[in-house]
């Protein structure tokens, strides 16, 4: 076989619904010389993660870390720890990861309560308390912001609904996390999981988490083992607690590539940071609008670092999307489910997030339009 030459990426502004571009130091710090992941230096960061993703959940859970996986195995550790066979769940559905979720559950062997709202609107309060109604469901899970869709929907009233309920509640963080509030102690969330390549501009590969001390002592008092070896927090903590029982290799460069993004995150601060997402979003929707064009999401519930933008009437979508990538270098995703080819979805998350970018995106958009 002939031997290809290294793999040199091109130069892409990223747009889409992540990864989002990443802080050159984080770059840099995934280049420095690995050591063991049990070595003492490396334990020493590990508490170092531990404290700022405390921070940034806004949460003083313990168990507070990040899984070795990608935000899916995230989602994973939350349903395989929290239910066993049998046990009633309620999970909102407005888009692909609320179905996601739904899923993940009934591979659990739960029985799945699905509450469902149309792609694009938010799963409404009035709708968990009529299904509570019927019900009593161990947990209750619902997607904070969709990025299948654009649309955020606010949990604090959920949250109550589930606790007054004698429930769990169970926060989908993954494309919400550092790019607006996520406070999770506020909120009363039990169980939360987010991914690194969104808001944190961290590369795909860490998921990081955070179980309530009463979530922790449901996954504790299971009648059966937890089904995943790999995701059992009974043996994670082991690990990411005081004991630093060997568990597995911990993908150690992705460790230093979140401690680097948290860093930069407390270092710019959460409300800073939040406003910036603020502030991009509001130019790029004066921006679409001053061309004709508006986000498809339910208004008043936009989220501000996934916009849906509605394809203009006589627009190939798949076209525009294709020349943005190939005039522009800017990947921008498409609409999934029954927004397919009705949607572009145009990111400004973590380090993508600049009045720079926002104008970038729209010349080139006015351009091919």
């Amino acid at each position: 076989m002939q031997i290809p030459a290294p793999f040199l990426p091109p130069p892409r502004l990223l747009m889409g619904p992540g990864p989002s571009n990443v802080a050159p130091s984080v770059l840099q710090a995934m280049s420095r010389p690995l050591v063991g992941h049990l070595d003492p230096a490396f334990v020493k960061m590990m508490e170092e993660i531990k404290v700022m993703l405390r921070a940034v959940f806004q949460t003083q859970n313990e168990m507070t870390f990040p899984v070795s996986g990608t935000g899916s195995a995230g989602m994973e550790f939350c349903f395989v720890n929290l239910i066993e066979p049998g046990d009633e769940v309620i999970v909102g559905l407005n888009g692909v990861f609320g179905t996601r979720m739904a899923d993940v559950a009934e591979r659990c062997g739960a029985n799945v309560i699905k509450v469902e709202a149309p792609w694009g609107r938010i799963i409404e309060p009035g709708q968990i308390a009529e299904a509570l109604k019927k019900s009593r469901p161990k947990l209750v899970a619902v997607v904070h912001a969709e990025t299948s869709t654009g649309a955020l929907t606010p949990v604090e009233e959920i949250s109550r609904l589930a606790h007054e309920a004698g429930a769990l509640f169970v926060l989908d963080a993954v494309t919400s996390l550092a790019g607006c509030p996520v406070k999770i102690d506020e909120w009363n969330v039990d169980a939360v999981y987010s991914g690194t390549q969104k808001c944190l501009s961290c590369p795909p590969g860490l998921s990081p988490v955070s179980l309530s001390s009463r979530a922790l002592e449901v996954a504790r008092q299971r009648k059966k083992k937890v089904q995943s070896w790999y995701l059992d927090v009974n043996l994670l903590a082991s690990y990411w607690g005081q004991e630093r029982v060997y568990h597995h290799t911990a993908p150690i460069t992705m460790n230093y590539a979140i401690h680097e993004a948290l860093r930069l995150t407390l270092l710019e601060g959460l409300e800073q940071r939040w406003q910036r997402h603020l502030a991009n979003h509001l130019a790029l929707k004066d921006g679409l609008a001053a061309m004709g064009l508006s986000l498809g999401a339910q208004e008043g519930h936009q989220l501000w670092q996934l916009n849906a933008v509605k394809v203009p009437e006589g627009a190939d979508e798949a076209v525009v999307r294709k020349r943005l990538l190939t005039e522009f270098n800017i990947e921008v995703g498409a609409g999934l489910g029954p927004l397919k080819g009705k949607i572009w979805r145009v990111g400004l998350m973590g380090e993508t997030s600049t009045r720079e970018n926002v104008k970038s995106f729209l010349n080139a958009l006015g351009q091919i339009l």
